[in-house]
């Protein structure tokens, strides 16, 4: 039995902050704010997979209001999830991630996450993919002030 869920996050960018998106951090002068370290693609990840298991969300799990995950390495998070799909008997076969940015451009780092979220999830590269596309100058994406991340994740019973 197979079953799928779908994630969103969005995190505002800040001067200061690391640019870390599926583990992978990206040079540049912007980074991302959040209470953790803000990766919006784990994030978005984290949540497909909690509701493909109905779980709930990463809210619910990792509250910002916990100052046990201020700063926290969101693959580790992902991990935590991992092992608790796991007590349950499920497992990730497949992740699809959409980043939405208007810069830097993701091209020269998509292969690298890819490979960096397939090493945390246990699954081969073909299993895990990873597209980025722009705002087109339109919303909070487009005029730059942030990044938001779309994933669906399907998993299997037993």
């Amino acid at each position: 039995m197979s079953f799928a869920g779908i994630g969103y996050d969005s995190h505002r960018l800040a001067q200061g902050r690391r640019l870390i998106l599926g583990g992978v951090e990206i040079p540049g002068e912007l980074g991302l704010e959040g209470h953790s370290d803000a990766d919006v693609l784990t994030h978005a990840v984290i949540d497909a997979v909690l509701g493909a298991a109905g779980l709930g969300d990463i809210g619910e799990h990792f509250p910002d209001t916990d100052e046990r995950f201020r700063d926290a390495d969101s693959l580790c998070l992902l991990t935590d999830v991992l092992a608790e799909i796991a007590k349950a008997g499920m497992a990730v076969v497949n992740v699809d991630c959409t980043i939405m940015m208007e810069a830097p451009k993701l091209g020269p780092y998509k292969q690298a996450i890819r490979m960096c979220l397939g090493g945390t999830l246990r699954l081969p590269q073909e299993r895990v993919n990873v597209k980025a596309t722009t705002g087109e100058g339109i919303g909070f994406v487009g005029r730059g002030e942030g990044v938001a991340a779309l994933a669906i994740a399907s998993l299997e019973q037993g």
